[in-house]
């Protein structure tokens, strides 16, 4: 008597959905089985593609037909067996070699005949071109979809992929939570493992309730998807999906990420004031604090150079009391103030500009327009020498992302500006009344206040010989190359000299230097 394997395979992937589950073929072939009298001595299933060879259960089944512990196999149709010429030809080699006696399909007839065994070729070929032909369908409709701008895979968080329309579109109950989340992290007061504790008080967690990977959070702030992108296979796409921030503000993350993104051992931040505000001048690593007690019981913080690095040798021994540095942060906010007399006469500046800025305005939307054409012929071309194989996909790729990225920075602009028009005159002003309140942060002593105004305005805070140094964003900057007596830091007869000179480097007919609106965000002003 012939022994039987059945042997059941449902595909988890999207193009077999339509084939019939496992327990319904082995419902069917039991039933079959018993009709005809087949002796079954084992069942075997799988959920997984044939199309390529490796699936552990078939692979078993073969083996144990290989040693005679069966000599025919039950399936629902050939295409169960096979999807590929490795595991095909298997299957009719021990078919020839007479390890195989019988195969039954309710679905296919099949006798060990060579008539029989060309047949099954057919059949097991047959499936092969379906595979590969389906698999060519799928290939064209994602790329149609990539031409539309949808991405065609699982929507990222804060979205959700439509099922009728087959988008990916915002999710009314996470989408405000990552943007939050997003907005916090570009502050750059957030570490990784900080915004992990935030997504998780905000109900962001993870598929299995906890607090989310950290390797998850950074696929999140780095994914373009967000600011209306997306990437497919390494490149970068223009997407028709509604973004969640803009592009400047992904920038922003990416430098938060460098300088936030590696997880720290957890400090008090209140017992030391300037804890991660500096880095050392000489090899870029970290201030630390220590608190040091002397015999009389006084207590003193000082900061100094960590001395982490392993490839160079770091000069900075110097300690700097925090008395010290509390000086200088409050030096450096003095630099950026602007005083009272001084923020009425800029005032009056930037009223004189709105008046005369119609006919500079139009100039200036065409001139990114023009930046933006040009931009896009730069993309044709680069695809143009691909497809003619001038450049490598790497190449190509890197290319082509970085001139979307710019596309990108052009587009907002010109948003921003056809939108708002003349909007850069109210950041203006905006500035004026902020450094001219920045004063009132020296008055207070809030040194906490000042630090976090001092790491929005400012970059590369370091410490060299015990003296702090701030490289400050445009407008900030001018301020603090502005000479002492200009501030107000002099008798009012001594100002006039200095007030006037500097009056004169702005220019009556000059607009004010970028400026930085609402948490001082650099800002290409308009025209």
């Amino acid at each position: 008597m012939i022994k039987y394997f059945i042997y059941c395979r449902k595909s988890s992937e999207d193009e077999e959905r339509q084939i019939l589950s496992i327990e319904a073929q082995l419902t069917e072939l039991r039933e079959f089985a018993k009709q005809n009298n087949l002796f079954v001595v084992k069942e075997f299933y799988e959920s997984k593609t044939a199309k390529e060879p490796g699936r552990e259960v078939f692979n078993f089944m073969m083996s144990e037909i290989e040693k005679g512990n069966a000599q025919g196999i039950l399936a629902w149709n050939p295409d169960r067996l096979a999807r590929n010429s490795i595991d095909g030809g298997r299957v009719i080699y021990l078919v020839d070699t007479g390890k195989i006696t019988s195969l039954k399909f309710p679905t296919f007839w099949f006798e060990a005949t060579p008539q029989g065994k060309f047949m099954l070729s057919v059949a097991f070929g047959q499936a092969k071109y379906y595979t590969d032909n389906l698999r060519e369908n799928i290939l064209r409709g994602i790329r149609q979809k990539i031409r539309r701008g949808e991405l065609s895979a699982k929507a990222p968080l804060g979205y959700f992929n439509e099922p009728r329309l087959r988008t990916i579109e915002p999710d009314k109950k996470t989408f405000s939570k990552v943007m939050e989340v997003l907005r916090a992290f570009a502050t750059g007061e957030y570490t990784l493992t900080k915004i992990q504790s935030k997504m998780f008080s905000l109900g962001l967690v993870g598929k299995d309730g906890k607090l989310p990977h950290l390797s998850t959070i950074q696929k999140i702030l780095t994914n373009p998807f967000y600011y209306g992108h997306f990437r497919y296979r390494g490149e970068v796409h223009q997407g028709s999906h509604k973004p969640m921030i803009s592009k400047k503000l992904f920038d922003q993350i990416q430098e938060a990420l460098i300088l936030n993104g590696k997880p720290r051992k957890k400090r008090d931040p209140k017992n030391f004031q300037f804890l991660n505000f500096a880095v050392c001048d000489e090899c870029g690593y970290s201030i630390t604090a220590e608190r040091h007690i002397k015999k009389s019981g006084l207590k003193f913080v000082y900061y100094r150079c960590t001395h982490k690095s392993k490839t160079q040798n770091c000069t900075q021994t110097r300690f700097l009391r925090e008395e010290v540095l509390t000086e200088q942060v409050k030096e450096n906010c003095q630099k950026v103030s602007l005083p009272d007399d001084w923020r009425e006469k800029y005032l009056t500046k930037v009223n004189e500009w709105e008046k005369e800025n119609s006919q500079s305005s139009n100039l200036f939307a065409q001139n990114l327009k023009t930046e933006l054409s040009a931009i896009k012929i730069k993309i044709d071309r680069l695809m143009d020498g691909y497809l003619e194989g001038s450049f490598e996909l790497s190449e190509f790729q890197e290319k082509k992302n970085k001139l979307m990225a710019e596309k990108k920075d052009i587009e907002e602009k010109l948003s921003d500006f056809e939108r708002k028009g003349n909007h850069w005159l109210e950041l203006v002003r905006n500035w004026i009344i902020e450094a001219n309140q920045a004063k009132n942060l020296v008055l207070s002593e809030n040194f906490s206040e000042m630090k976090n105004f001092l790491k929005t305005i400012g970059s590369n805070r370091r410490l060299a010989a015990g003296k702090l140094a701030i490289d400050f964003k445009n407008p900030w900057n001018y301020l603090a190359e502005m000479p002492a007596e200009a501030r107000g830091e002099a008798p009012s007869e001594a100002n006039s000299a200095v007030n006037k000179l500097w009056w004169t480097r702005l220019g009556s007919n000059q607009r004010p230097p970028p400026c930085h609106g609402g948490a001082l965000a650099k800002l290409s002003y308009g025209p």
